[in-house]
């Protein structure tokens, strides 16, 4: 997994690495949407959530990496993403927590140690506050919890790249290919509103959290992530060098170094391998 993509080109041009064949994948179906999901290997599971515009297709460098280590990979694709579908209300982190949930059920997983890039943190924090027994722990990567964390906007190269691919691969994925700028208008609404967690919420959440800021993070202040690991009862702070808010994509082994390392002291001796449930 020695990928160096800062720039996202290669990401442009062929998007991240291939997913593995599986046939344990499927939808279930939850508050009028199809939600897609896949699972590979056995052992404790690890529920990779996406970011906003993308689909589970992106985690492609982490999935042999986790399998590898002896975990099961769960993907999902959040709702109005990827291959599922969504209805006519506004998106929002607390419903796209509760398909997560869904498919939880779905695959009789009791827990699982949730890993969010970006809106997909936001998804997998939300679940942690909702529902802290079935989350084992959150590694929240590159997302706000309130709206005064997210700098300004500017547009770069790398930014368009990744754009560039998210248009071509909901062209190719979803069940309405035409209606991508419809689909980036209502996710954008959603990031522009949406989360606005207090510091009280905060302190509420009762599950292992790291929280993990790029050193050249495009879209959220430091300042703001040092102020989630400071509020979230013993959440620790991570920083991931050399890399931005594409970090799954730019240099993937920096990435599941960090997972590694925080995960085992919450899996460590608790494995598990066999049969599926």
């Amino acid at each position: 997994m020695q990928v160096h993509d800062d720039e996202l080109r290669i990401f442009e041009a062929n998007g991240a690495a291939p997913l593995p064949d599986t046939d344990d994948q499927g939808y279930v179906e939850h508050e009028g949407a199809r939600i897609w999901y896949t699972t590979y290997g056995f052992g404790s599971p690890v529920i990779l959530l996406h970011g906003g515009l993308g689909h589970s297709g992106n985690w492609g460098y982490q999935v042999p990496e986790l399998v590898k280590s002896g975990y099961r990979a769960v993907l999902i694709d959040s709702r109005g993403h990827g291959r599922s579908t969504r209805d006519t209300r506004p998106f929002s982190y607390e419903l796209m927590a509760s398909d997560v949930l869904a498919v939880m059920d779905a695959l009789h997983l009791e827990r699982a140690g949730l890993v969010g890039w970006s809106d997909g943190a936001c998804t997998a924090l939300a679940l942690a506050a909702k529902a802290p027994a079935r989350a084992v722990g959150v590694f929240f990567f590159a997302c706000n919890m309130d709206p005064s964390g997210v700098k300004p906007f500017e547009a770069t190269p790398t930014l368009d790249r990744c754009f560039g691919r998210h248009a071509k691969d909901y062209a190719q994925l979803s069940t309405t290919p035409a209606d991508f700028k419809d689909f980036v208008e209502d996710v954008s609404l959603m990031q522009r509103t949406q989360p606005n967690y207090s510091a009280h919420d905060l302190a509420k959440i009762s599950v292992p959290v790291a929280i993990v800021q790029s050193e050249h993070e495009e879209f959220i202040k430091r300042e703001h992530a040092e102020y989630l690991a400071q509020a979230i009862p013993g959440a620790e702070f991570i920083v991931l060098s050399a890399v931005s808010h594409f970090a799954p994509l730019q240099r993937p082994s920096n990435l599941m170094l960090q997972y590694s390392s925080f995960s085992a002291k919450f899996y460590r001796g608790n494995l598990t391998t066999g049969r599926r449930p």
